[in-house]
């Protein structure tokens, strides 16, 4: 049986990265822009009922460490991007996570996963700003963490898949995230959540040629997170907490939401729960 390949965002999760929050990790928080210090105790908590929705949800768990001393590295979306020939180790455009993806290297190979390429300088990608549309489509977002050199890269390293580039809006500006998975989350081959009102119209125009319908996310729920949730397979999704209007749209749109608690690992941080895993293999 195949242990990688991920080159979509909505197939079944089979298998999936994560690292626990450490001891070490709570003492930088306001390095590395929290919104306030981590409860050690209750992150860990909070973190091991996440991954057992995952279990449940039939997904195996590689669990990681590495970084020690990083709260950024519970979020292990942003340093790789795993295709159908292997991880790709990405360069973050966040100074304290250049680290991240050299350290998960080991974590990767151990559990099978070949590393076939990396992005270096002056580049910069952070998987946040990467979505897998369909298996021959990578959408890239260019903002503050990701460089306008990003789309060449990619497509370097991904051999024959389309790479189409949007431009992010500036929003708070360089010091607080605007990733592209900040605005926009696969569903299914056929429908996507979306927060449009500050979504490229490109991205509109790219949903509506290809036959995605849209399920919007309420004003109210973006800044907590609302379009940033996880799907588990075709029209099933692992969602924070706490959004019940986005829940009840997805709902109606025939979507099964689970949901877990994240006032540690996700709202002090400002990860959601695709911010949380590395999906290594999708079928």
């Amino acid at each position: 049986m195949a242990e990688y390949g991920s080159a979509s965002m909505w197939g079944e999760l089979r298998r999936v990265l994560v690292r626990r929050p450490l001891p070490e990790d709570a003492a930088a928080w306001e390095a590395y822009g929290w919104r306030d210090a981590p409860r050690v105790d209750a992150a860990r908590a909070e973190h091991e009922a996440f991954c057992a929705l995952l279990e449940e949800a039939g997904t195996e768990i590689v669990v990681s460490e590495h970084d020690p001393g990083n709260p950024d590295a519970i979020y292990t979306y942003d340093p790789t991007l795993v295709g159908p020939e292997g991880a790709v180790l990405l360069h973050p455009g966040k100074d304290g996570r250049r680290r991240e993806p050299e350290a998960t290297a080991p974590v990767l190979e151990a559990a099978g996963i070949p590393v076939v390429g990396r992005v270096a300088l002056p580049v910069t990608v952070e998987g946040g700003d990467t979505v897998w549309l369909d298996e021959s489509t990578l959408l890239v977002g260019i903002g503050y963490r990701t460089s306008p050199g990003a789309p060449e890269s990619l497509r370097a390293l991904f051999s024959g898949v389309e790479v189409i580039a949007f431009d992010l809006p500036h929003w708070n500006g360089a010091a607080e995230v605007m990733h592209l998975m900040s605005l926009v989350s696969p569903l299914d081959r056929d429908l996507a959540l979306v927060y449009p009102r500050i979504a490229p119209t490109r991205l509109m125009w790219l949903l509506a040629e290809r036959g995605i319908s849209v399920v919007e996310v309420p004003d109210e729920e973006f800044e907590s997170m609302g379009p940033n949730v996880l799907a588990l397979g075709p029209r099933r999704a692992l969602a924070l907490e706490g959004n019940d209007e986005t829940r009840r749209r997805m709902e109606r749109a025939g979507v099964d939401v689970v949901t877990y608690r994240g006032d540690e690992i996700s709202r002090k941080g400002d990860g959601g729960p695709t911010c949380l895993t590395r999906p290594l293999l999708r079928v």
